[in-house]
């Protein structure tokens, strides 16, 4: 993909948001402590946030439909900047749980919308690596800004990290405003036909393989600081450098979702989900080894990333003449998988299984995945991108 500068201010919106998504799952030793909560109540923040983006993705885009994108997306990052201002200000838990939810509003919304936005701004064959590129912000703030929250957070306090994610907002906010063009909104775009769209069987089994997978991602992932703490008997350093391992896996997989979905969305899939439950399995055996565990991280980082970009291409295939709400719940459903997983992940620490039972518990949620996906191309042909099956 070449230099693209309103791909790149979407890129910074995705970041802002990578960031003030992931970052507390790295803060969550520390956010527990400060507020004198446990560590599962701690995650349920990030559930809050889940919650949140599912409710946000339909409000937002349903009661939008007639705004000018540029204009749109500029407001959804203005949400997005109050929320962590809130949350830079929270003094409990509760306080910064609400804060959390008004953060989230806006996440849906901006990743559908803004993929469309993305996807119009190629030729028709470079759609999933444009979708691609914008989600590129997403994996980096894995790599960079992740891993310098959860610095700055145990060195000088959680709440510098929200500081610092509300002046991403602000400078995401400029970009789009110079880079993006005046797109108006879709003419036809009307409610009752998005949400025809949305109860097709296509559209709801997609819906669903996204909830798994984005289940089989987090409900390891949001226990990852805890995980390598008492499993790996990791430091904080060690700790932090295990979340740009990951990072850097993301952005990875990213791309090379990105890349093999032009080509195949439906093996894209099946190959990463298979990989996925594979590596999960191997997590729960690896977690006491310090160097398996580095590999086995980077890995699992690749194949959960692969699978974002055909995700959101089936989605917006399967929904092609009314794609703005399918493709905005799309990104509720990943987050509806991350609030699954969380809960699944809590459940299994609470009911003392232990940590590496909940890698086992990703696993169960990978693989279910790939039964659905194999299951969907045995009962349909695969999804066409551009001619190629």
């Amino acid at each position: 993909m070449k230099l693209n500068p309103p791909l790149l201010a979407l890129a910074a919106g995705a970041f802002g948001i990578g960031v003030t998504e992931f970052a507390p799952m790295g803060l969550l030793p520390v956010i527990a402590s400060d507020l004198g909560v446990s560590i599962p109540s701690a995650g349920l923040l990030i559930s809050a946030y889940a919650i949140g983006v599912m409710l946000g993705a339909p409000l937002m885009t349903l009661t939008t439909g007639r705004v000018p994108r540029r204009t749109l997306l500029i407001g959804l990052m203005a949400i997005f900047t109050l929320g962590n201002l809130m949350a830079a200000l929270s003094n409990s838990y509760e306080m910064l749980l609400v804060a959390r939810l008004i953060t989230s509003l806006n996440h849906g919304a901006f990743f559908g919308v803004g993929s469309i936005v993305a996807a119009s701004l190629v030729p028709a064959n470079r759609r999933a690596g444009a979708v691609a590129a914008m989600f590129m912000g997403l994996t980096i703030a894995n790599v960079v800004g992740v891993p310098l929250a959860t610095w700055a957070g145990d060195l000088i306090g959680w709440r510098s990290a929200f500081w610092g994610i509300a002046g991403l907002g602000l400078v995401a906010m400029t970009s789009l405003r110079l880079t993006l063009p005046d797109m108006p909104a879709e003419a036809g775009g009307d409610m009752v036909s998005e949400l025809k769209v949305l109860g097709r069987a296509p559209v709801l089994l997609a819906l669903a393989l996204t909830v798994l997978s984005s289940t089989a991602m987090f409900t390891v992932f949001t226990y990852i600081a805890p995980i390598l703490q008492q499993e790996t008997q990791a430091s904080i350093g060690f700790v932090t450098a295990m979340l740009v391992t990951y990072g850097v896996g993301l952005t990875v997989g990213n791309w090379l979702g990105g890349r093999f979905a032009d080509r195949s969305v439906d093996r894209t899939l099946i190959v990463t989900l298979a990989s996925l439950t594979v590596l999960l399995v191997a997590f729960a055996a690896v977690m006491p080894l310090a160097v398996p565990t580095v590999v086995v991280i980077f890995l699992w980082g690749v194949a959960s990333f692969a699978l974002v970009p055909p995700l959101q291409m089936r989605v917006m295939e399967a929904a092609s003449d009314a794609p703005n709400l399918a493709s905005s719940v799309n990104i509720g459903a990943f987050n509806l998988g991350n609030a699954i997983g969380a809960a699944l992940g809590g459940a299994a620490i609470s009911g003392g299984l232990g940590y590496p039972a909940v890698s086992l518990a990703g696993a169960a949620a990978a693989a279910s995945g790939l039964a659905l996906i194999l299951l969907m191309v045995w009962r349909r042909p695969p999804v066409i991108v551009c001619g190629l099956r």
